[in-house]
C-alpha cells in the first residue's frame, strides 16, 4: 500500500470514530490526511467506499494476525482460548476500530455485501473449525450447534467491547479473557461423567421417543436400550421392568408439570426466574419485528444511544439478569465464581448478533425457536453449580 493511501485510511478510522460516517465528509478526511479530494476518490468510490475500505484493510491485519498466532496450538481448549484472547486484545488495542465496526458496519446492510465482509466470513471460519475440531475430538459436547456457539463468541466480543469504550464499564476487555472462556467452556465442554439423574432422565425420554414411535406393546427394553446408546442391564439398574419404565415417564412430565404451576404466579427458583427472562427477552423481540429493528439496529448500534435516557433503562432492565444470578449464587445453586457482568454482556451480546442475522439476512430459513431454545440451554448450563442435583433438576 503507498504512503497516500495510508494516511487516507488512517485519518478515515480516526474521524469515523469520532464523529460516525453520517457527519464525516471526503473533506475532512483528506485535510487530515494533508491530501487533496481527488486523491482519495482516485482510491476509493465516494464516502462508503472509503468508510468499508478502512473495515477491509483492518480486517485483512486482524485475519493474518489471528492464524499467525493460533500456528502451533493443537488442542481445540487452547485454540478457543486462544481465538478468544486475539478477539479481546486486538479490540483492546484498535478502538477507533471497535467504534467503526459497531457503528457504521454491523448497523449497515450494505457492509454485508462488501469484500471486508467476505473477511469476516473467513474469522468466522476460523472459529468454526476450532469449534467442529473440539466436537470431532470430543472435547466440546457433540450436541450442541457449533454455529450458535460461534455468535455467542462474536456477540460477547462486541459486547464486551461497548462496555469498554463506550460505556466505560471497564478499562481492558482482556481483562475478562478468564471469566469468559471459563462461562463458555461451561457451557460445551463435554462432561467429565455424566450424573445418575442425567442418566436416568436420558432413557426415560429415550423410552418416551420409542413408545410413541413403535407403540408400548411393540417396544422392547432391547429397543430402547439400542436407542439409548446402552447396554439393556443399564435400564434395570434403574427401573423394574417395561411398566416401570413407562410410567416413569408420565412421573416425570406431570412433576414438571406440577412445579410449573407452581410457580405459575411466583417463581422461586433461581433456574426458572433464569430461564423465564431470557426466555421473555427473546419473546418481546421476536414478536415485534419492528422493535427489533429499531432497538437493535438504530439504537444499540448508535453510538449516540449510549448518552441517552434510553441508555440507563435499558442498563437497569439488562441489570435484572445480574440480579437474578447471584440471587442463584447466594443460594449455592449458581457458581460460585460465576461473573455476573461478563454473563449479562456474553447473554446481550448474542441476543443481538442473533438478531443481525435475523433481520439482514432474512432469505436464510433460520429457525428461531429452536436456536432461541438453545442459547436458553447453554446459558443455564453455564450458570448452574456443577453436581448440584438439586439445582440441575430445576435446569430441566
Amino acid at each position: 500500500m503507498n504512503d497516500t493511501k495510508k494516511r487516507i485510511l488512517e485519518a478515515a478510522e480516526e474521524l469515523l470514530s469520532k464523529k460516525g460516517a453520517s457527519d464525516t465528509t471526503i473533506a475532512e478526511i483528506a485535510r487530515k490526511a494533508n491530501v487533496v479530494d481527488s486523491h482519495a476518490y482516485q482510491y476509493f468510490k465516494g464516502k462508503k467506499g472509503l468508510v468499508f475500505g478502512v473495515a477491509e484493510e483492518r480486517l485483512k491485519a486482524s485475519v493474518a494476525l489471528l492464524k499467525e498466532q493460533l500456528q502451533g496450538i493443537l488442542d481445540p481448549k487452547s485454540r478457543l482460548g486462544k481465538f478468544i484472547w486475539h478477539g479481546l486484545h486486538y479490540n483492546d488495542s484498535h478502538r477507533d476500530y471497535v467504534r467503526n465496526l459497531m457503528f457504521d458496519y454491523r448497523s449497515n446492510v450494505d457492509f454485508y455485501k462488501t469484500p471486508a465482509y467476505g473477511l469476516v466470513r473467513e474469522h468466522a471460519k476460523v472459529c468454526g473449525d476450532i469449534l467442529k475440531q473440539g466436537i470431532t475430538a470430543g472435547v466440546f459436547h457433540d450436541q450442541i450447534d457449533y454455529r450458535l456457539v460461534r455468535e455467542i463468541i462474536y456477540g460477547t466480543l462486541d459486547s464486551e467491547a461497548i462496555s469498554c469504550v463506550l460505556v466505560g464499564e471497564i478499562s481492558n476487555t482482556a481483562d475478562d479473557w478468564h471469566d469468559i472462556l471459563t462461562i463458555l467452556l461451561d457451557m460445551i465442554s463435554t462432561p467429565k461423567r455424566e450424573r445418575e439423574a442425567d442418566k436416568k432422565l436420558s432413557l426415560i425420554e429415550t423410552a418416551e421417543r420409542v413408545f410413541a414411535k413403535y407403540g408400548f406393546d411393540k417396544s422392547t427394553i432391547s429397543q430402547i436400550a439400542k436407542h439409548a446408546g446402552v447396554a439393556e442391564g443399564t435400564i434395570y439398574d434403574y427401573f423394574k421392568n417395561k411398566d416401570d419404565l413407562l410410567f416413569s415417564i408420565s412421573d416425570h412430565r406431570l412433576g414438571e408439570l406440577n412445579r410449573s404451576l407452581t410457580e405459575s404466579f411466583e417463581i422461586t427458583t433461581p433456574v426458572r426466574k433464569l430461564r423465564r427472562f431470557l426466555r421473555l427477552h427473546f419473546s418481546m423481540f421476536t414478536k415485534n419485528r419492528d422493535f427489533l429493528k429499531v432497538y437493535v439496529v438504530d439504537s444499540l448500534l448508535n453510538r449516540k444511544f449510549y448518552s441517552s435516557n434510553a441508555f440507563a433503562l435499558s442498563n437497569n432492565y439488562q441489570n435484572y439478569l445480574v440480579d437474578i444470578l447471584e440471587e442463584g449464587k447466594s443460594q449455592g445453586i449458581f457458581r460460585e465464581k460465576l461473573n455476573t457482568r461478563v454473563y449479562r454482556n456474553m447473554f446481550f451480546g448474542t441476543f443481538i448478533h442473533l438478531a443481525l442475522r435475523w433481520l439482514f439476512f432474512e432469505d436464510k430459513p433460520f429457525d428461531k425457536m429452536r436456536e432461541v431454545d438453545a442459547i436458553i440451554d447453554l446459558f443455564a448450563e453455564a450458570a448452574v453449580a456443577p453436581l448440584g442435583a438439586d439445582a440441575q433438576a430445576q435446569v430441566e
